[in-house]
């Protein structure tokens, strides 16, 4: 069976795409792999590129997507940087621009906040911390 290599893309909806892709490309440092207008029988969508071989599609729609938290009241997906300093560089951008972005927390095995992008839609940030290096073998006497 062939190893699965991570996730292509996550799917997102919006009433106004130019703003989210401007959101996410402009103020999280994504690109724009490709846009796509809308036809008779497709929404207009746009496919960013969010690092590695990860994509976001984000697809025009007439209806509002959900803001609500997930169980564990996070975001329930979110985007990866490499340093806690780019966390609170990010976090300092979305304050920036006027869009509402929480405290930056610390878990177990990284840093993470929680953006809202412009359609409400939480969004976590997170950043790994450093791993504690593993003790060298012990060799038996």
């Amino acid at each position: 069976m062939p190893d699965l290599l991570g996730i292509n893309h996550l799917t997102l909806s919006t009433t106004d795409l130019d703003r989210l892709v401007t959101y996410y490309t402009e103020l999280l440092g994504a690109a724009l792999a490709f846009e796509r207008a809308a036809t008779s029988s497709d929404p207009r969508i746009a496919v960013i590129d969010v690092g590695g071989d990860d994509h976001l599609m984000i697809v025009e729609t007439a209806t509002a997507p959900t803001t609500d938290l997930d169980p564990l009241s996070r975001a329930g997906w979110g985007l990866r940087v490499g340093t806690y300093a780019q966390l609170c560089e990010v976090r300092e951008q979305i304050l920036s621009a006027g869009w509402p972005v929480g405290q930056i927390e610390t878990l177990p095995t990284q840093w993470t906040m929680t953006a809202r992008d412009p359609d409400g839609r939480p969004v976590d940030v997170r950043a790994h911390r450093p791993r504690a290096a593993s003790p060298p073998p012990t060799t038996g006497s």
